[in-house]
């Protein structure tokens, strides 16, 4: 493949215009020893003109709550989170075998691609105005431009991860004062399935997706953007993806005057759970966290021996009601 050109002078000629003779061959011994950046590092760099942006969508509650990080395993059936005023509950699903004609178990969603299936979808609703949604092209698409893949292992992934989500039975609940509002649904309330044509194809693929009214409505209401670039910079990592959706919603509503605190045992229960030992937990968040903040860099936060002190920060996208590119007449979201 053709790498693109970045623009910058080749290392040779660096060296005839800005290094003394002497000292060129210790400056290459040096750049040949340099690792070159992992596929990672690269996208984490990458820029996002402001002109090339696309708006993904998570609901506030699943910005706050999260799915299982790893596989959690077949029998687990039941997945709960709580955080601050936000809880979510979700119940694995049953499916047709075509194969046998009996309902058999679909296991829960997990890892970086349901979240990126959701906002992906949450941002098609939003911008069609419908919970109907024709996924082929579209979700193919969203998987090439934010994974680079176009075919292929990574694609049949992102089918197994849609068929568990379009399953899954979620709970979401939100505490108002003295009141709760809850949604006890499933999102995707309707789909149409391509079957194998061979015994050897296992994974059904939605080909159309009906989110539930309920679902729908709320989502509309409670909807928060994200850079669809920014997540695709983070797509190797759920807690990544989790921590920037946390903070989109969380820092420009901070009190100007006052910095929000919160603790390492208030981190660690929302991020994770997992982590036996603190310790552990902290090394990885650091790491985690300073991938986030290569994208989200107006992002004012500080850890310490403490936990994280967050100031109040412009959100990574710039307007929270916006108009979404659309072949219909466009209209904002509201």
């Amino acid at each position: 493949m053709k790498e693109k050109d970045s623009g910058l002078l080749p290392l040779g000629d660096i060296l005839k215009q800005a290094v003394p003779r002497e000292l060129r061959p210790h400056i290459e011994v040096a750049a040949r020893t340099l690792k070159p950046l992992t596929r990672v590092q690269n996208r984490l760099l990458e820029p996002c003109p402001e002109h090339a942006l696309e708006i993904c969508f998570q609901h506030s509650v699943l910005c706050q709550t999260g799915l299982p990080y790893h596989d959690p395993g077949e029998d687990v059936r039941l997945w709960e989170r709580e955080q601050g005023l936000a809880a979510l509950e979700i119940e694995a699903g049953r499916i047709l075998d075509p194969a046998t004609g009996k309902y058999v178990n679909v296991g829960l969603p997990w890892g970086p691609k349901p979240r990126l299936i959701l906002a992906h979808l949450n941002a098609e609703a939003l911008r069609l105005d419908s919970p109907e949604i024709k996924i082929g092209d579209s979700l193919s698409g969203f998987v090439k431009r934010i994974r680079g893949f176009d075919g292929g292992r990574e694609i049949r992934m992102f089918k197994d991860q849609l068929t568990r989500l379009s399953n899954a039975l979620i709970r979401l609940a939100m505490v108002h004062g003295e009141r709760v509002t809850q949604i006890n649904t499933h999102v995707v309330t309707g789909f149409e399935l391509w079957l194998p044509k061979d015994d050897r194809q296992r994974v059904l693929w939605p080909s159309t997706v009906r989110l539930s009214s309920e679902y729908f409505e709320s989502l509309k209401r409670h909807a928060v953007p994200l850079n669809e670039a920014d997540l695709g910079a983070l797509a190797h990592t759920a807690m990544g993806l989790d921590i920037y959706a946390w903070l989109a919603q969380r820092l420009h509503r901070i009190d100007h005057r006052k910095p929000a605190f919160i603790p390492w045992a208030a981190l660690k229960e929302q991020f994770g759970p997992d982590y036996r030992r603190m310790i552990d937990f902290k090394r990885f968040f650091r790491k985690t966290l300073a991938q986030v903040q290569r994208r989200y860099q107006t992002a004012r936060l500080e850890l310490d021996g403490r936990g994280m002190t967050a100031r109040n920060s412009p959100p990574p996208v710039a307007k929270r009601f916006m108009i979404i590119s659309n072949p219909a007449p466009k209209k904002p979201i509201v």
